[in-house]
């Protein structure tokens, strides 16, 4: 599996130098590197007998048809998109994984179908809404998501229009009848598999999430003339909010909160503030704690913007509620690790991805990969060889335990 590993990884790589700004990458939803991405994947796609097309929200999809097919199918994938200034592994690297999970289909003669989505939109990024791309492939995708807008003023619909396709047909984008799960290969993004030196990991779950936009309104003002007393500083009350969250998430256990952008106006060294809009993200295994988190994080706001003299708005951008992992597949993935040799680890992921929107519709499972030192969202995250070598003999147990069920 060495030389399946050391392609998977170049291929992350080379995909990584595909971006919006030169020296770091950066790949949004639909942007010119998209195009390129594409490209190269297809040709992958294309070199192992697969059919590919562009769905209607520009999910790249490959689907490997053996000769001797039982029409079940196996869905399998990962995003494209990107942060800012991203690592080159991050989604990516549960993409080329997919590419070599099909030639080990092939290999092993297996008469399931293999179709590998490359996910158009995963982060959140452009249009402040994770999950396009699986929205769209689950089955789920809200037209009046087409009216959001990018920070260009660009909607939705005039992204996906500019890149040649038409919004008209999203709803073909869902998933085939036929299709009896979802598989997605992901980096950690986290360090406890470094910590506990191990190469692979089972997923359980994935942990439910908020994102929010909370805005405080003050008055600008002279900041050589207002006394201190006197002042209703929009960024000072954030700020105040801001300690107040990582307070509460560092009292909950399990719990983490952040707020990890804000925008400031007028943004100017000698001026009050009057406005400071800021991101909030809370996640936790257990919905009702994380509810009651952010519950309890708004009155803090309400709290705070009374004693300051601030105005404070909220508005909810995404909620997704924790996902358990298929138990069967699951318990296969788990086996197939012990077979491989490895210790069969199993955890829940503090971190979103598309297996939480194909969970609520597919059987779906997730493989975990090590992070070195814990590192993703980050130009320094990678990947050992030796452990992406080692989730490629898990998937080789993985297929052949489904090969022998779907017969």
């Amino acid at each position: 599996m060495r030389d399946r590993a050391r392609r998977a990884i170049a291929e992350c790589r080379r995909i990584a130098e595909l971006t919006e700004e030169p020296g770091r990458t950066t790949r949004r939803y639909l942007t010119g590197p998209t195009c390129q991405v594409h490209e190269l994947l297809r040709q992958r796609m294309e070199s192992l007998g697969m059919a590919v097309h562009v769905d209607a929200v520009g999910n790249l999809r490959g689907l490997w048809k053996p000769a001797n097919s039982s029409g079940k199918r196996l869905l399998i994938g990962s995003h494209i998109d990107t942060v800012p200034d991203a690592g080159a592994f991050d989604g990516v690297l549960g993409v080329t994984l997919a590419l070599e999970w099909v030639g080990i289909s092939q290999e092993l003669g297996l008469t399931l179908d293999m179709e590998i989505v490359a996910f158009s939109e995963e982060e959140g990024v452009r249009f402040n809404l994770p999950y396009i791309g699986s929205r769209a492939v689950a089955g789920n995708f809200d037209p009046a998501w087409l009216a959001l807008k990018d920070e260009d003023g660009l909607t939705l619909e005039s992204a996906i229009r500019s890149f040649g396709l038409d919004p008209a047909k999203i709803g073909e984008a869902a998933f085939d009848a036929g299709t009896i799960g979802y598989v997605e290969p992901h980096i950690e993004q986290g360090p406890v598999l470094e910590a506990e030196n191990l190469s692979v990991a089972a997923v359980t779950a994935i942990v439910g999430q908020t994102r929010m936009s909370v805005r405080f309104t003050g008055h600008a003002n002279h900041a050589g003339t207002t006394p201190m007393r006197l002042r209703h500083d929009a960024l000072a009350g954030a700020a105040e909010w801001i300690a107040a969250v990582e307070s509460l998430a560092l009292r909950t256990d399990g719990l983490v909160a952040t707020v990890g952008k804000i925008e400031n106006e007028p943004n100017v060294g000698n001026v009050v503030s009057a406005n400071s809009r800021v991101s909030l993200d809370v996640r936790h295994e257990d919905d009702p704690v994380r509810k009651s988190a952010v519950a309890a994080l708004l009155e803090q706001a309400e709290a705070i913007a009374q004693r300051r003299g601030l105005i404070v708005e909220q508005k909810q951008l995404s909620e997704q509620a924790a996902a358990p992992m298929d138990a069967r597949l699951t318990d296969f993935m788990g086996e197939a690790i012990g077979e491989a040799g490895l210790p069969v680890k199993r955890m829940t992921s503090g971190a979103g991805h598309d297996a939480i929107v194909m969970a609520a519709r597919l059987p779906t499972a997730m493989l975990f990969v090590r992070s070195p030192g814990g590192i993703s969202h980050h130009p320094a995250e990678s990947v050992r060889e030796e452990d992406v070598a080692a989730s490629l003999e898990v998937a080789r147990r993985f297929l052949e335990q489904l090969g022998r069920e779907v017969g």
